[in-house]
């Protein structure tokens, strides 16, 4: 009997790529789409497409209730003033989470997705970087756990982008030339500064943009509108460019200031999660990648505790933003990661 895999189908070519690929290697597909509450656009019938070309079956499933975590998540880190990072949290939450659960009720040994990651299975799961560098999401996967990843496949790992859409051109996949959307999946339009006043709109009020030396430059319509390194939307004219450097959230204050006093050289990392090795009980050397379009700069991490690390850099970084992830690499194996404190 063929094994039964589940897959998280979202109704874009990567997803669906990798169900055709599972089903090409004798695999029973199941795929299941869910439904998160938000405006999904064509998502819905976007995906029952492909599974009527695969020949697959699809469950629908709304998992609108434990998405609201996720957009709490969101939704309150911009008002503490950080900045969130919903797809880490969405991963081993809903999709290796609820959506497996989901899975395992309907005889599914397995969990894929479409992302651009490897797994390499010893004695301990390995989590990979995708071949396709210009592609590569293993920093969205760094929350996941051993248990997860040994359930987990991502067919598209050791594949390019256009490799990608080339299987899905020669499958007759009518998803082939879909537009990749790099938002926010439940912010409608993208437009986050709507979506947060719709949901905390005790939060947003007007503030105080200063400079780093307190002069008032500005008035503000609300903290959580920003997020450190931030140039456009300020509503100042001072000559020189003038960036995000601080976010009081206490005060509902925006701090600015010139582009060099954004340079950091260290960092702390809090509810760290372990993913390749052990939590180490020593210094290490490794690569930390402080959000998702940052190359990976030499660093020594420094445990302070089991889910904590002080992380020291040794050319200073651009931009260190709480609320992100730094995430730790040896090469292509991702170590773990955690939240910027």
């Amino acid at each position: 009997m063929a094994q039964r895999v589940a897959v998280a189908m979202s109704g874009g070519v990567d997803s669906s790529v990798a169900a055709h690929l599972l089903q090409q290697e004798g695999r029973e597909v199941v795929g299941l789409f869910m439904r998160t509450g938000a405006d999904q656009g064509d998502a819905p019938e976007s995906v029952r497409r492909v599974a009527d070309v695969l020949g697959i079956e699809l469950i629908d499933l709304d998992l609108s209730g434990p998405f609201r975590e996720v957009i709490d998540y969101f939704c309150d880190e911009y008002c503490r003033g950080r900045t969130p990072n919903p797809c880490i949290l969405c991963n081993p939450l809903m999709k290796f989470g609820h959506l497996f659960r989901e899975a395992e009720q309907r005889a599914a040994e397995l969990l894929a997705t479409g992302h651009y990651a490897r797994i390499e299975r010893r004695d301990r799961c390995r989590l990979l970087r995708g071949v396709d560098p210009a592609k590569d999401q293993s920093y969205f996967l760094c929350r996941l756990t051993q248990a997860q990843l040994a359930r987990a496949l991502f067919p598209n790992g050791d594949k390019t982008k256009g490799q990608v859409r080339e299987i899905a051109r020669t499958a007759g996949l009518p998803v082939v030339d879909r537009a990749e959307s790099q938002e926010v999946c439940f912010i409608p339009e993208n437009k986050y500064r709507r979506f947060l006043r719709e949901r905390r709109p005790d939060a947003i009020r007007k503030g105080k943009l200063r400079d780093i030396g307190g002069a008032v430059l500005a008035e503000h319509e609300g903290h959580p509108f920003f997020t450190i390194g931030q140039r456009r939307g300020l509503g100042i004219a001072v000559g020189e460019p003038r960036y995000v450097v601080r976010i009081d959230a206490e005060r509902n204050e925006v701090i600015v200031g010139p582009r060099e006093d954004l340079f950091g050289k260290g960092l702390t990392a809090t509810d760290v999660n372990w993913v390749s090795i052990p939590s180490p009980g020593s210094d290490l050397r490794a690569e930390v990648q402080v959000r998702y379009a940052h190359r990976a700069a030499p660093a020594t991490l420094r445990p302070l505790a089991p889910d904590r690390i002080e992380v020291a850099f040794e050319e200073p970084q651009f931009a260190i933003t709480p609320g992100q992830a730094a995430v730790f690499y040896d090469g292509d194996i991702l170590l773990g990661g955690g939240w910027i404190e």
